[in-house]
C-alpha cells in the first residue's frame, strides 16, 4: 500500500502554468514512524539544491519543535540571507553569455559537432514507438569496492578524472552495441562557478553533448586520453545552452526520440548531505519516478561501498534482463581496461564470464554421434539391403525399387569407374529431372568422384565456364541436351541413349574409394565479382547433414518426400540423400505440376507426400494462388530455407496446410553443407519471435563483431560457423577461400565460415537472422535496416511481397525505394528451374493508397517511410528462387532536378519549419528548393 501510495504521488504530474512545483506529503505508519515525500520539478531544483535543502531543513526542524505555530517568517530569519535568488541567477547567465562568448560557444560545436551521428542506433526488445514515450524504470548497480578502487587508480595514473574513464568505457560498450565508431554522449554540467550559488535552489545545469571517437582501434589509454581532450574543450564552451544548440545544429528531428543524445551519462560528485535532527533517526529510501527522459541514464557517483548507482531505461523500448546485461558488459569492459590499458579497446572481451560460458559453450553443445568413417554410397547401399522392394524414386508415372537404383547405379559406377573417376574427381551432370537424374548422381558417388550439376536451362556462356574451371574429364547427360553443352573435352555419357553399353557391367556394389574427408559434390554459387564459385563439400559434411535431418526424414510419420528444387540448387542435397538413406520414397516433382499451385497440392495429397522443402517465397506464391480451404493433405513437415521466413507465410502454411503441418525453419550456406541451423515452429507458436532455432549437431555457431568479439545476447554481428560441416572451401580460388574460411579463435585449430550474414542470439539460445551486412542502410545520419520496413509492409492486406533498397535520385541523393507486388496481382512468381521471373515494372515511382501510407506512418519513425514506390507483377528471381536485387528496376524520378531537398536558407524559411515541428507537432519538415 505504501508502495503504491509513494507511485502515485510521483505519477501525477505537474502544471508548469499554476505550480506549485513542489509538493510534500507526510506519511503517518506508526506514531513514531512517518515518511516524508518530497516532490519537486527538476525545473526548481537540481542535485547541489537537495543538498541546501536538506541541510536547512536540520536547521529548521529544531525550532520547529520548539514552537508548535511557528510562522513562515520566524523560521525564515533562521536562515542565513541569500545573496541573489534563482532570477538574479537567470539574469547573469544571460548578461554573461555576450555577443562575443555566445559567438565563439556556437562556432565551437559546430564545428565539434559537424558531420556527428545524432541517432545512436542501439538494438532494443521491442520497436520503437513513433511517438518518444517516457515510461521509465531503473537497474540498481555497484561495483565492487576492488573494481572501484582500480578505477579511482587507473584515473590517477594517467591523469584523467574518475568520470572521463567511465565515460570511456559506456562509450566503448554503446559502440560495441550499436556497431557505430563514433556517438553523441549526454552529461549534465553544474554551472554554479560562483560562490554566491552555493546556497541558491535552482536549476543551474546544462547539458553537454560529448563526441565519443573509437575509431581507429585505440588502446584503452588512448581512448581515454581522447575522451579527456573532448571533455576539456567541451567544459571550456559550456555556456552555450542545450536548447539553443539543438536550434543551431538543427538534426532531423524525430518525434520517436530525443535531439542530438539518446543517452545521458551523470556524474553524481555534489557533496551527500545527510539528514540529521535531534532525537529522530533518518534513512533516506530510493524511489522511482517511472519515467525516462532518454532511452538510458547512466547516474553513478562515489557511495560509500564503492562507485554505484542505477541506469534508468525506456520500458517500451528494453526489457529489463536486457539492461542487466549491460550492466554487466560495463563492468567487465571497465575491468578489461584498466587491467590491459595498452590493448585495442575493440579487442577486449565484452561478455561476462558467465555470458561466453552460456553462448561459446553451452549453447553450441551439439555434439553426436553418426557414421564418421562412412560414406554416403554406402549408405544408400546398406538401406537397399534392407529394403530392396520399397520404391526408392518416382518421376511422371515411373519408378525404381531401392534394388532397382542400387543395381543401375553401380553399374554406371563400374563404367566410370574404367573411364578414370575415383576419389576427389569431379563429374559433371547435366540433366532434366528425371530417374536418371539420381542414378547418376549416386553412380558417381560409388565410383568415388563428386558430381558438380549443371542445369540446361543457364546460359552457355555460364555453363561453359563451370565445366572449363570444373575441369570435369566426363559429362553425364541426356541425348536431348548435348547439343546445348558448349565445346568441351571431356567424354560424355548419355543415361538415356547410351545406356545399352552398360548391359556388360556387373551390378554388384563397387569397392570403396572414397574417404570422409574426399569430395561428394561441388555445387556453384554467385560470386560477388561476377563469376560463380565452386564450393566443395566433402562426404563427412554431407553425412553430417544426414543424421542431422534424421529427426524428420526418419519420422515413422513420414514415408514419402517431394523433391521441387534444381540438382544446382543445394537445397536438393537436405531432400535427396536423408530420403535416401533413411529408406523413404522421393517424388521428383515435374517441373508441369510445379509451376501449377492447384496442381501441386493436389500431387502432394494424392500421393501422400509427407515432407517438402522449398524457399519461402515459392510457398507463399503457391498458397497465395489457391482458395484458403484445401482437401485434407498429408504433409507432416514442410522445410523452409534459403530466405527469410515471414509471419505471413505461417499463417498461410496453418491456415490452408492446417495445424498438424510442422514448419522447419532452416539457416545455412553451401559453405557449410548447407544446412547449420534449424528450429521446429508449430501453429501454437504463432506470434513468437521468427528464429532459426539452434546448431544442426556437430555445428558451432558464434556472432562476432568486426573484431572477431562474441557479441553479447541481442546485439547483431556476423554469424560465422565452425565444426564438421565446414566444406573444403572454393575450388582453384585460394583467395576466396583464406577470406572466407578463417582461423576459429574459440577452437585451435579449426576453421570457421564468415558468412556474411547479420544474426543475434535470443535470450533463450535460439538465433535471429536479420539480413546481410552488406544491405544496411545509412540515409541522413540514420541507420536504417531494410527488412524491418518490408516486414511493416508485408503485414498489409494490399501486399503481397516487397522489398526495400536505397536507391540514388536525380540529384544523386540517396532515396529509399519500396518494390511491391500487390496482392490483387495475378502472377504467382514462381520460376521455372533455371527461368528467373521476369519482372514487369512500372518504374515510375507511385504513391501508395493513403490507408497503406497512414498504416506504416502509424507504425514507423518519418525517416523509415520510403520516398518512392514501384510496383511490380512479381520480383525478380535468380534460378534457384531467390530475390535477384541486381535485377530490380531503376526509378525514372520525375522533376528530380528540380526536387533538391535543402536545409531552410531565410529566417522565413525557418520560422514556416518551426512552426510545423513545434506547433503542429510535425516530426520530419523538408523543404525542397523548387517549393520557394
Amino acid at each position: 500500500a505504501l508502495a503504491a501510495h509513494i507511485a502515485a504521488a510521483v505519477a501525477q504530474p505537474f502544471d508548469l502554468a499554476q505550480g506549485p512545483l513542489l509538493r510534500v506529503r507526510l506519511l503517518r505508519l506508526q506514531p513514531q514512524r512517518h515518511l516524508l515525500v518530497l516532490n519537486l520539478h527538476h525545473l526548481i531544483a537540481d542535485g547541489w539544491s537537495i543538498g541546501v535543502l536538506v541541510r536547512e531543513l536540520a536547521q529548521l526542524y529544531p525550532a520547529a519543535c520548539a514552537d508548535p505555530a511557528p510562522s513562515v517568517a520566524a523560521l525564515s530569519r533562521l536562515l542565513p540571507a541569500l545573496p541573489i535568488q534563482y532570477a538574479d541567477y537567470a539574469l547573469w547567465e544571460r548578461q554573461h553569455l555576450t555577443a562575443e562568448r555566445l559567438a565563439r560557444a556556437r562556432g565551437y560545436w559546430q564545428q565539434q559537432l559537424a558531420g556527428a551521428p545524432t541517432v545512436l542506433a542501439l538494438p532494443t526488445d521491442r520497436p520503437r514507438p513513433a511517438r518518444q514515450t517516457f515510461r521509465g524504470a531503473r537497474h540498481w548497480l555497484t561495483l565492487t569496492p576492488e573494481l572501484s578502487a582500480q578505477v579511482g587508480a587507473a584515473s590517477q595514473r594517467q591523469g584523467v578524472t574518475v568520470f572521463m574513464l567511465l565515460s570511456t568505457a559506456l562509450a566503448a560498450v554503446l559502440s560495441r552495441a550499436s556497431g557505430q565508431p563514433e556517438l553523441l554522449l549526454g552529461t549534465p554540467v553544474a554551472q554554479r562557478g560562483q560562490a554566491e550559488t552555493e546556497g541558491l535552489i535552482g536549476l543551474c545545469l546544462n547539458t553537454l553533448v560529448l563526441r565519443c571517437s573509437l575509431g581507429g582501434a585505440p588502446t584503452g589509454t588512448e581512448a581515454v586520453q581522447r575522451m579527456r581532450a573532448t571533455c576539456l574543450a567541451a567544459y571550456a564552451h559550456q555556456e552555450l545552452p542545450f536548447g539553443q544548440l539543438v536550434e543551431l545544429l538543427q538534426p532531423e528531428r524525430d518525434a520517436s526520440r530525443s535531439p542530438l543524445v539518446q543517452v545521458f551519462f551523470a556524474w553524481q560528485n555534489t557533496p551527500t548531505v545527510e539528514l540529521r535532527l535531534a532525537d529522530v533517526t533518518v534513512t533516506s529510501l530510493p524511489v522511482e519516478s517511472g519515467t525516462a527522459q532518454f532511452d538510458l541514464t547512466f547516474n553513478l557517483g562515489e557511495t560509500a561501498s564503492g562507485i554505484g548507482g542505477f541506469i534508468e531505461y525506456n520500458r517500451d523500448l528494453f526489457e529489463a534482463a536486457t539492461i542487466a546485461r549491460l550492466a554487466g558488459h560495463f563492468q567487465a569492459l571497465l575491468e578489461r581496461m584498466v587491467t590491459n590499458p595498452d590493448v585495442p579497446i575493440a579487442e577486449l572481451p565484452l561478455l561476462t564470464e558467465a555470458e561466453q560460458q552460456q553462448m561459446l559453450v553451452d549453447w553450441n553443445r551439439s555434439e553426436a554421434e553418426y557414421p564418421r568413417d562412412a560414406a554416403v554410397h554406402q549408405l544408400f547401399e546398406a538401406q537397399a539391403a534392407r529394403t530392396p522392394h520399397a520404391s526408392a524414386i518416382v518421376f511422371d508415372g515411373q519408378a525404381l525399387t531401392y534394388a532397382e537404383l542400387n543395381a543401375r547405379a553401380n553399374q554406371l559406377a563400374h563404367h566410370l569407374r574404367g573411364q578414370g573417376v575415383g576419389p576427389d574427381v569431379l563429374v559433371a551432370l547435366c540433366v532434366e529431372r528425371s530417374l536418371e537424374m539420381i542414378v547418376g548422381m549416386l553412380a558417381i558417388l560409388k565410383a568415388g568422384g563428386a558430381y558438380v550439376p549443371l542445369d540446361p536451362t543457364y546460359p552457355a556462356e555460364r555453363l561453359h565456364y563451370m565445366l572449363a574451371h570444373s575441369r570435369a574429364p566426363v559429362i553425364l547427360t541426356q541425348a536431348a541436351l548435348v547439343a546445348r553443352l558448349p565445346e568441351h573435352p571431356a567424354q560424355v555419357f548419355r543415361l538415356d541413349a547410351d545406356w545399352p553399353l552398360l548391359a556388360d557391367q556387373p551390378t554388384a556394389n563397387p569397392p570403396r574409394t572414397a574417404l570422409p574427408d574426399h569430395l561428394a559434390y561441388l555445387i556453384y554459387t554467385s560470386g560477388s565479382t561476377g563469376r560463380p564459385k565452386g564450393v566443395m563439400v566433402t562426404q563427412q559434411g554431407l553425412i553430417n547433414l544426414v543424421y542431422g535431418l534424421r529427426a524428420y526424414f526418419d519420422d515413422p510419420a513420414v514415408q514419402t518426400t517431394g523433391l521441387i528444387t534444381s540438382i544446382s540448387f543445394d537445397i536438393s542435397v537436405n531432400q535427396i540423400f536423408p530420403t535416401l538413406i533413411f529408406g523413404r520414397t522421393l517424388h521428383i516433382i515435374p517441373d508441369a505440376v510445379k509451376l501449377d499451385s492447384r496442381t501441386l497440392l493436389r500431387y502432394l495429397h494424392e500421393q501422400q507426400v509427407h515432407l517438402l522443402d522449398a524457399v519461402p517465397s515459392y510457398m507463399h506464391a503457391v498458397l497465395n494462388e489457391v482458395a484458403p480451404q484445401q482437401p485434407p493433405n498429408a504433409l507432416r513437415y514442410v522445410l523452409i530455407g534459403g530466405e527469410k521466413l515471414e509471419q505471413r507465410l505461417l499463417d498461410a502454411v496453418f491456415g490452408q496446410l492446417g495445424p498438424s503441418v510442422e514448419i522447419v525453419n532452416i539457416y545455412g550456406l553451401t559453405e557449410i553443407s548447407d544446412i547449420n541451423l534449424l528450429g521446429g515452429i508449430r501453429a501454437s507458436d504463432l506470434g513468437q519471435p521468427i528464429t532459426v532455432g539452434r546448431p544442426l549437431h556437430n555445428n558451432r555457431i558464434y556472432i562476432l563483431d568486426q573484431h572477431q568479439q562474441p557479441q553479447p545476447i541481442g546485439i547483431a554481428g556476423e554469424v560465422c560457423i565452425a565444426g564438421e560441416s565446414v566444406s573444403r572451401g572454393y575450388l582453384f580460388r585460394p583467395d576466396l577461400t583464406a577470406e572466407r574460411f578463417v582461423p576459429c579463435p574459440f577452437e585451435d585449430g579449426q576453421r570457421m565460415v564468415r558468412t556474411g550474414d547479420l544474426g543475434r542470439w535470443r535470450a533463450d539460445g535460439t538465433i535471429e537472422i536479420l539480413g546481410r551486412i552488406d544491405q544496411q542502410v545509412k540515409l541522413r545520419g540514420f541507420r536504417i535496416e531494410p527488412g524491418e520496413i518490408e516486414a511493416v509492409l508485408r503485414q498489409h492486406e494490399a501486399i503481397r511481397e516487397c522489398v526495400v533498397v536505397a536507391r540514388a535520385d536525380g540529384a544523386g541523393d540517396q532515396r529509399l525505394v519500396a518494390y511491391v507486388v500487390g496482392a490483387a496481382h495475378g502472377h504467382t512468381g514462381i520460376p521455372a528451374d533455371g527461368d528467373p521471373t521476369e519482372a514487369v515494372p512500372s518504374r515510375a515511382p507511385r504513391p501508395l493508397p493513403p490507408e497503406v501510407r497512414a498504416y506504416l506512418a502509424a507504425r514507423l519513425p518519418d525517416y523509415m517511410l520510403p520516398a518512392a514506390f514501384v510496383f511490380l507483377d512479381a520480383l525478380p528471381k535468380t534460378p534457384s528462387g531467390k530475390l535477384d536485387r541486381k535485377a530490380l528496376p531503376v526509378p525514372e524520378w520525375p522533376g528530380a532536378q528540380q526536387a533538391r531537398v535543402v536545409a531552410p536558407r531565410t529566417p522565413t524559411e525557418a520560422l514556416l519549419v518551426r512552426i510545423w515541428q513545434e506547433v503542429l507537432g510535425v516530426a520530419q519538415v523538408s523543404i525542397h528548393d523548387h517549393f520557394f
